[in-house]
């Protein structure tokens, strides 16, 4: 295992460069904002050095974290809710107290740690709320001893899903680059109550958590998309007969991984296991009419799709099925959380997903999340696009998060597990004829 130390240099305040009006100092959460738990979702991206001879590395960071420090402080007068404090589960204190940033400089090159990712070391590089003061939006920049970087951020998930972070980032980097007129720039869109108003009754609560007691590993599978063409063709012909169209690269990697999972924690304990995957959909583009890509708080909601027998698991019938309740959640679902009906229609889904999983104890729960397609390799502050991000999940286990591979043509799987399964899963031979464990970010 790789050795590595690390060093906080500094950690201040930003506060916004304008302050944010009075009119404007509260500011009310949607109701789905108010469902979400409270909790920092992070990412991290890598930057390789793109320093000359004659600049420092030291120099070179400087310069670079100043420029962060000056692009936070005008972006967060776009973003001010991001620049106060959650006093309830439904409201933000725009109060200005700012983000919270961190310098610090690890003793290892950029090279050592991206050609064999070791996860169990992110904690050198990521955020952490624990000094933050209740900041809801976080960075920590840090120096590797070649001039590579690592930006990491964490936003508090009541604001932001990954859609919303993708344009907290767009709005961001523009600035940082001296774009705020350029035409891709996006001006957040803070909908909130204006969205959908929150429950009085829940005010005083959030959705819980639930952080697992028992240990789990993550790990990382990446598929090329020659591998993915391959496993596309073994239910093509079927899928195409049953639903009329193609199924998707993430459909068939995560029918895959879904399998295998299943079939590992049959390996541990002798026994089938019922399943139910529940997979995240961004509703902006769902809901009639959609709600623009720059709406900023939680506009997600999972569907799910259950595996009751053995037969359940042949991968032709878990694609159909997956894109089947895909397309029931759009038709009947998605709509209905927007209007005079959603309240009724949201709490309604909440009680049928909670009754559907006390009724099921004995069932496996597995989650997913894709940020596939969304552009975060285009995250660049004006020293060039990342070689690499991640988001790291230190709360539960049995989930599955897919990324676009640097190439943006393969599949990154992050999977976690309990310890003892995850030595299984990586040996699961059909995982294995498709996917590579963990390789180097170079390969």
């Amino acid at each position: 295992m790789m050795e590595i130390k690390s060093e906080i240099i500094s950690r201040q305040a930003i506060k916004p460069s304008i302050p944010t009006p009075p009119h404007l100092k509260t500011f009310k959460l949607s109701l789905l904002d108010q469902i979400s738990p409270s909790f920092h979702g992070n990412m991290t991206f890598f930057y390789p050095s793109n320093t000359t001879a004659i600049v420092s590395v030291a120099d070179d960071f400087s310069e670079k974290s100043k420029l962060l420090q000056h692009s936070i402080s005008k972006t967060l007068s776009l973003v001010y809710p991001l620049a106060g404090r959650l006093k309830d589960s439904a409201t933000i204190d725009c109060n200005d107290d700012g983000a919270f940033f961190v310098e610090s400089k690890v003793n290892i090159q950029l090279s050592q740690f991206l050609t064999q990712p070791d996860f169990n070391l992110m904690d050198h590089l990521m955020t952490t709320s624990e000094l933050s003061t209740g900041a809801m939006f976080i960075v920590r920049f840090t120096s590797f001893t070649c001039g590579g970087v690592a930006l990491s951020l964490s936003t508090n998930h009541k604001l932001t899903d990954l859609a919303a972070l993708v344009t907290l980032l767009r709005s961001w980097t523009s600035v940082s680059r001296g774009l705020s007129d350029d035409p891709i720039t996006i001006t957040p869109d803070f909908m909130g109550e204006k969205f959908l108003a929150p429950r009085d009754e829940l005010s005083a609560t959030s959705a819980s958590l639930n952080i697992s007691s028992e240990k789990f590993v993550l790990n990382r599978f990446v598929f090329s998309s020659s591998k993915i063409e391959e496993l596309k063709s073994q239910v093509e012909k079927e899928f195409k007969n049953e639903m009329q169209s193609y199924p998707s690269r993430v459909e068939v990697v995560l029918a895959l991984l879904w399998k295998c999972a299943v079939v590992t924690k049959k390996l541990k304990t002798g026994l089938f296991t019922p399943s139910v995957l529940f997979q995240a959909v961004n509703l902006r583009k769902r809901m009639s009419p959609p709600l623009p890509e720059s709406a900023m708080g939680n506009f997600i909601w999972p569907f799910m799709v259950v595996a009751c027998e053995e037969k359940d698991l042949e991968l032709k019938e878990m694609v159909i099925r997956m894109r089947k309740s895909f397309n029931e959640f759009n038709n009947t679902k998605a709509n209905t959380f927007r209007g005079e009906g959603a309240p009724l229609a949201i709490m309604g889904a909440l009680k049928e997903r909670a009754e559907f999983l006390k009724n099921n104890r004995e069932m496996d729960v597995f989650k997913c999340s894709s940020w596939c397609k969304f552009p975060l390799y285009d995250t660049d502050f004006g020293w060039g696009k990342p070689i690499w991000h991640i988001s790291i999940n230190k709360m539960s286990s049995n989930t599955i998060a897919l990324a676009d591979t640097p190439s943006r043509d393969g599949i990154e799987a992050l999977l976690t597990l309990n310890d003892e399964e995850m030595a299984l899963f990586e040996q699961n031979e059909e995982l294995l004829k498709y996917a590579i464990i963990n390789p180097s970010i170079y390969a």
